[in-house]
């Protein structure tokens, strides 16, 4: 004999009724069944509904009394022939007036009591195992429907009922020792009393009640049938990777569904266990797939974890003071306080100090709990020696479950690092002696990033997904998104990174896609786009708290280079090529270095200096490793040095300038690479990194352009000022071959004063033969004193920057 149960999705409506059908069709021909089934999905929230809405003197549950009525006739009228629906139709209309009756009462007497509930929520069972047996003989599968109620025994605790296992396997046995049938259905969920008042079993009951069977007759194997392919290793709604388990031990399957995996009802688990009956998790909507094999043996496949739960809506029920420490008993009198009003709790923890105490418990149970519990050591919190109970709402419990954790050593190191890096914050900690879990209490609006990321810890081979805002979509954004599209592949591969972008944003519009913007059209996804909006922008990331949330800005704009720190304070990494924050006053530069390591958020700024030159990255090892800087002596400017590689009596400055733009090489606005401004944050950004404290007021910037160039306000009348002062460049460009020189312009600092400007470079300088758009940075410190440290490369142009940005991002998914 085989059990089989189809929760409230598979028998949703007449089509997926059609499929239990045919799964039961095939069955039945090899095997004798039970059959349990839930209500038609949703009928039982419309059944509390009604009740609560009747008790409110609110007469609209005449309303949804209508709507479940309606749902179960056009069910039957899909399922059912016309000429044979009169007798099954009638059945449920006269059940649906004895529900009418019962909740008439409830509206005149203002009061549900969990009697009543327990008798009004038994109809959707009542009512969806009449019609699904109806259906079966429809199709010539002889069938009986067998009232749960005649059957399974229960106290009279409402709502919950405890099974009087004894009786209820005495009246099985005996039924089916008379009955030999080869198909009996039965209502999920549903029991009794021995005086007959309905019972339920508690909200996913039905499961329960097709263990219960299963235990008291024997059978061969119980089947839960579903909507998703068994268990998997966490939430498959809340983390799209995760992957159905092969096989779990009952005791896997208790500890996963205790933590709110909600494809199997708890109490499920233990009378099969005792009976070492197989459990079977499978599919109704793919019964071809294997689903998940729940067994008296746990197979390892070289993770000791086997999965990942969570419950949610959790509070925290803390009770504390010095009077606890010592005095036997009072853990004894919180927990039977507890128990007398039918709270449950869910976690424990008790600090090693006896000084307090932390439980677990539903957001439901929160407020009668502390009033219980002060009201329970009202005494002792008169006398000051234990406080009133603290109560902190809205949580969520995270488990890692596996029975073979407890051979391994470091998960929990491995568990609380990963939500560290990620900046979850654990309210509290529980492990279970047989260490086949390990529980944390966390903040709900960090569950889903806690999720992922410990899936990604524990059962993605490491790849590592990195999840980018981009803002600035120009000319570098556009190279630096076709080389993450590009490269994508490859990083998953060979670097286990997992690179999505999320977010797309220009001066005009922006877009959000949570599972990841499409980069083979990412353009026309912009020009369909909502507003561009910072604060939107800002409020948009901050919402889905994704794990590696990376922030990168890819413009020159002071406006975006001001929000950083509203990214790093929610551990959200910044990774820019925008080079106002960190040349910005010395406190705002310390402050956002400072939110990035108390935040955990990587901050970094590499193509801020040399595009995509390690200068800033090198500069880092050589203060880490203990060395230090004395003088820096450079050219800084990819725009300039092409500008003044190519400025010759045949191509004038105007013309060289025009096209260093063109290039992409200068910033849009030219004046801000001619005016020095560009190479001084450049220098200054140098400077800070080497440790020391500087303002850019504090550089000397010696300009080659005339003052009048300098004031101008716009890019036409600044390049209408080259060609009025196109002698003045003349001159320097006539002056620099006297001298047999080459025309370059030099950063430097030495002594703690800091300088940039035009310099005339004699032919034995390693600055002499910097050609095109190159860079050079010369480092000078305790090691490297008569030869300094040189760096030189391609230091401007878009392909370059973008290739840095992306080296940022890498280093951050390397971490």
């Amino acid at each position: 004999m085989i059990v089989l149960k189809f929760g409230g999705t598979s028998v949703a409506n007449a089509q997926n009724i059609s499929k239990v059908i045919d799964i039961v069709t095939k069955k039945s021909k090899q095997n004798n069944l039970i059959v349990v089934v839930s209500a038609l999905s949703g009928v039982t929230d419309l059944l509390h509904l009604a009740g609560s809405t009747a008790i409110k003197k609110d007469k609209t549950y005449l309303d949804i009394i209508l709507k479940i009525e309606t749902k179960h006739i056009e069910t039957i009228q899909k399922l059912i022939l016309p000429d044979e629906q009169n007798t099954l139709v009638n059945l449920i209309n006269k059940e649906i007036a004895q529900l009418k009756i019962l909740l008439d009462g409830c509206y005149l007497l203002g009061e549900l009591t969990p009697k009543t509930l327990d008798r009004i929520l038994s109809f959707g069972e009542l009512l969806s195992s009449q019609i699904i047996a109806s259906a079966l003989k429809k199709v010539n599968i002889n069938n009986s429907f067998v009232d749960s109620r005649n059957f399974i025994k229960t106290n009279a605790f409402f709502g919950k009922a405890i099974v009087d296992f004894n009786k209820t396997k005495i009246l099985l046995t005996d039924y089916f020792s008379k009955n030999n049938n080869q198909i009996s259905l039965f209502p999920g969920f549903i029991a009794s009393t021995d005086d007959g008042n309905t019972t339920t079993l508690g909200r996913g009951g039905s499961d329960y009640t097709a263990s219960i069977l299963a235990y008291c007759l024997h059978a061969s194997s119980l089947e839960i049938w579903t909507d998703v392919n068994g268990m998997f290793t966490a939430n498959p709604k809340i983390v799209k990777q995760a992957k159905p388990i092969v096989s779990l031990s009952y005791q896997e399957a208790m500890e996963l569904s205790h933590f709110g995996a909600k494809v199997l009802y708890p109490p499920t688990i233990q009378p099969v266990l005792n009976s070492n009956i197989p459990v079977w998790i499978k599919n109704t909507f793919e019964p071809n797939e294997e689903g998940t094999l729940i067994f008296n043996e746990s197979v390892s496949n070289g993770n000791p974890v086997k999965g990942i739960s969570h419950i949610e809506d959790i509070s925290l029920v803390t009770i504390e003071g010095s009077g606890m420490i010592g005095i036997t008993g009072s853990s004894k009198r919180l927990f039977e306080v507890l128990s007398l009003h039918n709270i449950n709790v869910i976690f424990i923890t008790q600090a090693s100090s006896e000084h307090s105490i932390c439980i677990g418990i539903s957001n439901n149970d929160a407020e009668k709990a502390k009033l219980a519990i002060d009201n329970t050591f009202e005494i002792e919190i008169n006398q000051n020696k234990i406080n009133s109970c603290i109560v902190e709402k809205d949580l969520c419990i995270v488990a890692l479950v596996g029975e073979n954790m407890k051979n391994h050593q470091g998960l929990s190191g491995k568990m609380f690092g990963t939500l560290g890096k990620n900046n979850v914050n654990i309210r509290a900690i529980a492990q279970g002696a047989s260490e086949r879990n390990i529980s944390v209490v966390i903040d709900k609006n960090d569950v889903k990033k806690a999720l992922n990321s410990l899936h990604e810890r524990f059962f993605e081979d490491n790849t590592k997904q990195l999840n980018l805002f981009v803002m600035g979509v120009g000319n570098v954004g556009e190279k630096f998104i076709d080389q993450i599209h590009q490269q994508k592949k490859y990083l998953r591969d060979n670097l286990k990174i997992n690179m999505r972008v999320i977010a797309l944003s220009n001066s005009q519009k922006m877009i959000f896609n949570e599972d990841g913007i499409p980069l083979n059209n990412w353009k026309s996804k912009m020009n369909n786009g909502e507003k561009a909006n910072i604060k939107n922008f800002i409020h948009q990331v901050q919402k889905l708290n994704l794990r590696n949330s990376i922030f990168v800005d890819i413009t020159a704009n002071a406006e975006i280079a001001s929000i950083y720190d509203k990214f790093l304070e929610k551990n959200i990494a910044v990774v820019t090529c925008n080079k106002i924050a960190c040349s910005s006053k010395f406190e705002n530069y310390k402050h956002l270095k400072n939110l990035s390591r108390k935040y955990n958020a990587p901050f970094l700024f590499e193509t801020n200096v040399g595009a995509g030159l390690p200068i800033i990255d090198t500069l880092k090892h050589l203060i880490a490793s203990g060395d230090k800087i004395h003088k820096i002596k450079a050219v800084l400017s990819g725009s300039l040095n092409f500008i003044f590689n190519n400025f010759s009596e045949s191509f004038s400055f105007y013309d060289v300038v025009k096209e260093a733009g063109i290039q992409g090489y200068t910033e849009p606005n030219p004046k801000i690479d001619l005016s020095g401004i560009d190479v001084a944050r450049k220098i200054l950004i140098l400077i800070r990194e080497s440790g020391y404290e500087m303002e850019i007021e504090a550089i000397q910037n010696n300009s080659f352009l005339p003052e009048e160039c300098l004031n101008t306000t716009n890019n036409d009348d600044f390049f209408n000022s080259l060609t009025k002062y196109a002698s003045h460049f003349d001159s320097l460009l006539k002056e620099a071959k006297t001298k047999n020189s080459k025309l370059k312009y030099v950063a430097s600092f030495e002594n703690g004063k800091a300088s940039i400007g035009l310099e005339f470079i004699p032919k034995e300088s390693p600055f002499y033969n910097l050609e095109g758009k190159d860079n050079i940075v010369q480092f000078y410190t305790d090691r490297y004193v008569d030869q300094p440290l040189l760096i030189k490369g391609a230091g401007a142009g878009a392909a370059v920057t973008a290739s840095g940005i992306f080296a940022d991002i890498i280093r951050i998914g390397n971490v």
